[in-house]
């Protein structure tokens, strides 16, 4: 149910970015229709999607090595989260500078940060077995021998 849900949201950014854009705008901006977004910004906005559907659509689960690059960007994000949001802005827009962020979104882009840095942290990798797995291995092996 939550993997569907999740990739939901993704497609919704895949298929309407624009409208997902603006409706963040209004979320985290005192001034939501100052914004110039850049011609770029949508295209990647699209990709975001794609990315975001096909990685939490995977049966298989997160790629290998994808717990380091969550735990990285979540520690940069979690250590100058100001930094992050500013940056991000001149990416997106025209007119970073005009933009009034709401009080709310450093501090959250700190806690957002500090999730993924612990998501990172703790995730399990794909292709790395776990303890079930390797009982499940030991059982078939002993069924297996029985025969």
């Amino acid at each position: 149910m939550r993997r569907a849900l999740i990739v939901g949201v993704g497609l919704v950014e895949l298929l309407a970015p624009k409208r997902v854009i603006r409706f963040g705008e209004r979320l985290a901006f005192a001034n939501p229709d100052a914004g110039r977004l850049r011609s770029r910004t949508i295209p990647i906005a699209r990709l975001e999607g794609i990315a975001f559907v096909w990685l939490v659509g995977r049966k298989e689960g997160l790629p290998a090595g994808s717990e380091a690059v969550l735990a990285a960007a979540g520690l940069v994000m979690a250590l100058v989260p100001r930094t992050i949001v500013e940056t991000n802005l001149r990416l997106a827009y025209e007119n970073a500078d005009e933009l009034e962020v709401k009080r709310w979104v450093i501090p959250l882009t700190r806690l957002l940060g500090a999730v993924y840095l612990l998501a990172g942290l703790v995730a399990t990798p794909v292709d790395a077995p776990t303890d079930s797995d390797a009982a499940r291995r030991g059982g078939a092996e002993a069924t297996d021998r029985s025969e």
